[in-house]
């Protein structure tokens, strides 16, 4: 039966190609990022892994475009009583394989997610049981209050139970390995693009879905060759050789700059994420607030937007005012942006038990990331007016996420560049900052602190977005008061993109999405001839 349902997935790939290659190279759009490429929708958490996730798989909700808020996609609508959430299903979707979505699906999607623990499943975590009412009604039904699960949805890629049923691997119990051997290199999805291939060092092939429930415009790519790992010279080559059509968002800035000045054009997400310097509590000279103040207060903010300075118009980032890019639930005024602050730096550090010239602070670099070296050198030059010494250290991802898995492994510092994964606040600051969750790469500092957890704990379960703002901007006056991460700036993801096409979520600000990558759903990619 499993060989049989590979077969029959393989057939309906290689039919969807055969029915959408393009006659010349116009259809199709050639896109870049890091080497992940998690294609299991229950995994994914990372830039390249969510890329798939909404182009291949569809969710019970979507971002409204052009605005804040949520609607309706694979569901019609929905229904809230206390902790049980109601969904009614559409009734014209159908799966890749040709399977009709029913609630049964939805219900496989989120007890498969939740059994496998892994990607963003913590945002499921007080889901106490989802059950089918009838083929098109299914009800969620919360163990406590928990008021961003709405929004956690957009995150949860809804799987053809019927095919990946057909396709269980070895293991245990009823669902044996629940389809992981399958969809690692399989997909399972309605989404508007099918997965034809998938290596996920090397690249993923995609065809346009001609069924999607939605209907796809003649102008959207027929093909999408999504490569992982390129570097940035070859990037930059590439594109100006009208060989590559959108690059991923970690150009250097000089590589955006001069793809710019040639005539590229910039493609924008902001609003939902922030780049942080985030400091190990637990390891001195850092387990002290005030040396974590003086630090704070003696980085340059300044210096750092203007190295990530594109165009006039153009930045990778923007001032931040504290944890919360500012415009999201929580966040400070603008007025109050972070500055640099040399006497209150030596203010702190006089309170500071520890003495700066004992240490030697380990600063961390992403090796797949180039600006972060930039950002390392910055600190490095910073800290050095207060007497610290540092080490500057290229750590490549896969060894870094490793590291952080343990205090005492972890850097003294560590860059990460992250987003709201849903666009609400609780995404953001839960798994960075509660201390039910250290010993990933979002929580490096391994920061504990009862009044965070209380206000983490309260801002999930008020329901009320009045209070839940009141509850978020106490947070963030504690994080600035603790210093256990340097808040660089909100994020402006940037990314260079050929002429060969228009990407209206992208360039118009009245047709973006507040949820990250979105954006690049290659539906609303409209190629020219």
């Amino acid at each position: 039966m499993r060989r049989i349902g590979a077969a029959a997935c393989a057939l309906l790939a290689g039919m969807i190609v055969a029915s959408t290659m393009p006659a010349s190279a116009a259809g199709v759009l050639r896109i870049d990022e890091v080497p992940v490429g998690e294609l299991d929708p229950s995994k994914a958490s990372d830039v390249a892994d969510t890329l798939l996730l909404f182009n291949v798989y569809d969710t019970l909700v979507a971002p409204q475009q052009g605005s804040a808020g949520l609607a309706p996609h694979l569901a019609e609508g929905w229904t809230v009583e206390g902790n049980v959430y109601t969904f009614k299903l559409r009734n014209d979707v159908k799966f890749q394989s040709g399977n009709p979505l029913t609630a049964a699906d939805v219900v496989f999607s989120m007890e498969r997610m939740q059994a496998l623990g892994a990607g963003l499943s913590y945002l499921f975590k007080n889901v106490e049981k989802t059950e089918a009412v009838d083929q098109s009604t299914v009800r969620f039904t919360l163990s406590a209050p928990y008021a961003p699960f709405v929004a956690g949805l957009t995150r949860l890629g809804i799987i053809d139970s019927k095919l990946v049923k057909e396709n269980l691997g070895d293991g245990d119990g009823e669902m044996k390995d629940w389809g992981q051997a399958y969809l690692s290199a399989h997909s399972a999805g309605s989404g508007a693009y099918a997965v034809v291939s998938h290596n996920p060092q090397e690249e993923t092939v995609m065809a346009r879905n001609d069924r999607y429930f939605l209907g796809l415009a003649a102008a959207a790519p027929d093909t999408v060759r999504l490569r992982y790992g390129l570097e940035a010279a070859t990037v930059r080559t590439l594109i100006a050789n009208g060989e590559h059509d959108i690059s991923s968002q970690w150009l250097p800035p000089e590589v955006l700059k001069s793809l710019a000045a040639e005539g590229a054009q910039l493609l924008t997400e902001s609003g939902t994420g922030a780049f942080y310097l985030k400091m190990n509590t637990t390891k001195p000279p850092l387990d002290d607030v005030n040396c974590r103040r003086a630090l704070s207060a003696a980085f340059d903010y300044e210096a750092a937007i203007r190295m990530v300075a594109l165009t006039d118009a153009v930045a990778l980032g923007k001032p931040a005012t504290g944890v919360l890019p500012v415009g999201m639930l929580g966040s400070l005024p603008a007025e109050r942006t972070l500055r640099r602050d040399m006497d209150a730096a030596r203010k702190f550090l006089a309170e500071c038990r520890h003495k700066p010239g004992d240490f030697t602070l380990e600063l961390s670099w992403i090796a797949e990331v180039p600006l972060e070296e930039r950002f390392a050198l910055l600190m490095q030059a910073n800290f050095a007016e207060l007497g610290f010494k540092s080490e500057i250290v290229k750590v490549p991802w896969a060894l870094f996420t490793e590291r952080v898995g343990k205090p005492e492994n972890t850097p003294h510092f560590s860059q990460l560049f992250t987003d709201a994964a849903t666009g609400d606040p609780d995404a953001l600051l839960y798994q960075m900052y509660h201390s039910s969750v250290q010993g990933t790469f979002y929580s490096p500092e391994y920061l504990k602190d009862d009044e965070v957890d209380e206000l983490l704990d309260k801002g999930r379960a008020e329901s009320d977005p009045a209070r839940r703002a009141e509850i978020y901007t106490a947070l963030n006056e504690r994080l600035r008061s603790l210093a256990p991460t340097i808040f660089v700036y909100d994020r402006q993801t940037v990314f260079a993109g050929s002429n060969r096409f228009a990407l209206p979520p992208m360039t118009d600000p009245t047709k973006s999405f507040g949820i990250p990558t979105y954006g690049l759903s290659f539906r609303f990619v409209e190629m020219k001839p």
